[in-house]
């Protein structure tokens, strides 16, 4: 492709400012895989603990749910949780990292009790409520943070790929075509060096 280029100084000037650009978006897109990287490790080992989290939330209500059945018999549990109506909203927010999207879930929960009859029921029933309503919290920061890590993995790899065609392909051929036509202009201005001189050697020997 170097050859294409027409050996002129104008170019160099041109090749130069190319050249310094492609090093500054280099540099400026390493420095972003970087923190995207370490945002993304740090988003994967929160992620590692809500997992364990919400794993024990829900076997814990799961647990509490059986100790209510055990104490109060399914048919009066069955009957009594239809009868809970707790309001749930799910707020969706976002930030950015480097320009990538990411997005804040806040789960908030409207409590209008009592909804049943204190009779015939024991508080392992509100305990198994107050679990359930816990386990839904760290589900709700769960999946927050796998959508983060999903955008995240996917901006890295982009940037990865544009970090790698600077390098190995945009700023090598860069340096190629600027090293090519630096050298051909030298060339140029040593044959007319050379033109001129003979040029002079001649008319110096006609005019004796």
């Amino acid at each position: 492709m170097s050859q294409t280029i027409a050996p002129t100084r104008s170019n160099v000037l041109k090749l130069k400012d190319d050249l310094a650009f492609a090093n500054l978006g280099y540099e400026l897109l390493d420095q972003k895989r970087s923190i995207l990287v370490v945002e993304l490790l740090t988003l994967v080992d929160q992620a590692v603990d809500y997992q364990e989290r919400v794993d024990e939330a829900l076997s814990k209500a799961s647990e509490s749910l059986q100790q209510s059945v055990m104490q109060m018999g399914r048919l009066k549990v069955a009957n009594v949780f239809p009868s809970v109506t707790i309001n749930s909203s799910i707020e969706l927010n976002t930030r950015k990292v480097m320009g990538v999207r990411l997005p804040k879930v806040e789960t908030h929960f409207e409590d209008k009790g009592p909804y049943f009859s204190p009779e015939g029921t024991t508080l392992q029933v509100e305990d198994t409520l107050e679990a359930y309503r816990e386990a839904l919290k760290l589900m709700g920061h769960l999946s927050e943070l796998k959508i983060s890590i999903m955008r995240l993995a996917r901006e890295v790899k982009k940037s990865i790929r544009k970090v790698n065609a600077l390098e190995k392909i945009v700023i090598p051929r860069l340096q190629e075509d600027l090293k090519y036509t630096s050298n051909r202009i030298e060339e140029i201005e040593r044959e007319g060096f050379i033109l001129l001189k003979q040029i002079k050697k001649r008319l110096e020997e006609n005019s004796r």
